[in-house]
């Protein structure tokens, strides 16, 4: 039996895993679902919480980095990104 991963990228509102999610990829290594960015209006979760209610492993949170005064509103990147996993057997 093979294992297949699944990864899920989430960028939540703020750095609480119970945010709301703002934006989201996906991508399938079990090759049952493609997904391509931009392909929906609607998140699969509501939070990272709720992936993690759903068998979602979180594996990856990004750091809590100060901001140089003056930059607090900076929005060249989406700041908390949560990365899950999910291993499925074939």
């Amino acid at each position: 039996m093979k294992q297949k991963q699944k990864i899920l990228i989430l960028y939540l509102s703020s750095s609480s895993l119970d945010s709301k999610v703002i934006a989201w990829t996906e991508y399938d290594g079990t090759k049952k679902n493609t997904h391509m960015a931009g392909d929906s209006d609607i998140p699969p979760y509501t939070s990272g919480l709720e992936a993690l209610q759903d068998g979602w492993r979180l594996f990856q949170v990004s750091s809590l980095d100060q901001h140089i005064k003056g930059n607090e509103y900076n929005t060249g990147y989406l700041k908390y990104e949560f990365m899950f996993e999910k291993i499925e057997v074939n």
